[in-house]
């Protein structure tokens, strides 16, 4: 005996079929979109927990070896000295930040712009890069004390030795970045009849951009160098100059306080330069 469905009925069944598929199907999208979300805060967690996996093995190896405080304090000695030491450490942090922000401020408005000249003009790299170049073969630290002389024991002396430091590794990433256009691009906006201005903004200057923060990225780890290094060779305040008196005091729970706070500084302003990257390379974010 057989049957037949009419088309009502087929449609009816397909229905309902298709419901109990979908049904099914939402809580396995349910259950992916929160792995997925798992997975990201997971990912986003891990330098945090990198960090915090190296004081806690700072801390069972001090124990486990039974190294003396004057050798390697404990990251508890260290935090109860960074407590106790604090309006000496923040007034000095200001200074050392101060110095930082000065020097690295006139070389991104410097470096940048000096690239820009040196990869568009061929005779400004003829006349301009080599005495850069010369400059940057001087050892920094052998004219610091010139600074002193020069400019005293103020902050210019500081943000000078800053500048001189970190200029050359950015003025090299913004050459290379405005260098990296290809030449077709270049035509085809021309043939487009897009002036200088708009290939600027809209082609050479988005493509230099990755680059140049690269360079940015490495210059600020040298300005806080810079800045500690020049409140060695001459400072009375600063924190350089509290990580010099600590360590010819012997005084190594300040002195791991004072790095401490200098890795603090250098988080941040790495920080700082990664949210400006973000900020003004959308295109770059998913590949972040």
């Amino acid at each position: 005996m057989s049957m037949k469905l009419s088309s009502r009925q087929v449609d009816g069944l397909q229905s309902g079929n298709g419901e109990q598929s979908g049904a099914a199907e939402r809580p396995k999208a349910r259950t992916s979109a929160g792995m997925r979300k798992v997975k990201r805060l997971g990912w986003n967690l891990l330098p945090p927990l990198t960090f915090v996996a190296i004081i806690a093995i700072w801390a069972a190896a001090v124990r486990l070896f039974d190294i003396p405080a004057y050798v390697m304090p404990g990251p508890g000695l260290v935090f109860s000295r960074l407590v106790e030491e604090y309006p000496q450490l923040w007034s000095n942090s200001i200074v050392t930040v101060t110095e930082i922000v000065w020097g690295f401020g006139l070389t991104i408005v410097t470096a940048i712009p000096v690239g820009l000249v040196i990869a568009l003009s061929p005779l400004a790299k003829q006349v301009v890069y080599p005495p850069l170049m010369f400059l940057q073969l001087v050892p920094k630290i052998a004219v610091a004390p010139l600074f002193l002389v020069w400019l005293g024991f103020g902050i210019e002396s500081k943000v000078l030795l800053t500048v001189l430091m970190t200029f050359f590794p950015l003025l090299l990433a913004s050459v290379s970045g405005f260098q990296i256009l290809d030449n077709r691009l270049l035509y085809l906006t021309q043939s487009m009849g897009a002036s200088s201005w708009q290939t600027f903004r809209y082609l050479r200057l988005p493509a230099a951009l990755p680059v140049i923060f690269s360079g940015i990225k490495t210059s600020a780890t040298i300005a806080a160098t810079a800045a500690i290094v020049a409140e060695f060779v001459g400072a009375n305040k600063g924190l350089g100059y509290v990580l010099l008196r600590g360590t010819s005091t012997m005084d190594i729970g300040l002195t791991f306080a004072v790095i401490a706070v200098l890795t603090f500084i250098g988080i941040a302003i790495n920080y700082i330069v990664e949210f400006a990257e973000w900020a003004m390379t959308p295109w770059q974010r998913d590949k972040n």
